[in-house]
């Protein structure tokens, strides 16, 4: 089992209680001591958290981070971001900034994409996902 980045869709299922997500993590858990997440999710998350005043799910949010780990966007994965950002433009397939910083970030570090939006990631080369939401 690699180790695994969190997408902020998993991360929302995640904090919602899903369980299905809920066993899938309790599974990664068993191997690693500590869930990522990248510093992308971290903004989406709060900034929804944030826009909706949902000020008990933010506090229950920074519970969560405070004891695991945000991965930081670095200048290499932002270059990597960029590389893949030129190679999809080209294609004429086109995805998110947001998407690909997070992408980036995963391909620099080695991690696995944890996602439940498969369709939109596979579209990445080098990136390795998977969706524990199934």
């Amino acid at each position: 089992m690699n180790r695994a980045i969190i997408d902020t869709d998993i991360l929302s299922y995640y904090l919602k209680g899903d369980q299905v997500v809920l066993k899938n993590i309790e599974n990664y858990l068993d191997h690693y001591e500590v869930l990522e997440i990248s510093i992308i999710t971290y903004y989406e998350i709060t900034s929804g958290l944030l826009a909706k005043k949902a000020f008990k799910q933010l506090n229950v949010f920074e519970e969560f981070i405070a004891e695991n780990i945000i991965t930081p966007l670095s200048e290499k994965s932002a270059k990597i971001s960029a590389e893949l950002y030129s190679a999809l433009r080209q294609s004429g397939s086109i995805i998110d900034d947001i998407d690909l910083l997070i992408a980036g970030i995963a391909i620099e570090n080695d991690l696995t994409l944890v996602t439940n939006n498969q369709k939109h990631f596979q579209r990445i080369p080098g990136l390795k996902i998977e969706n524990w939401k199934k």
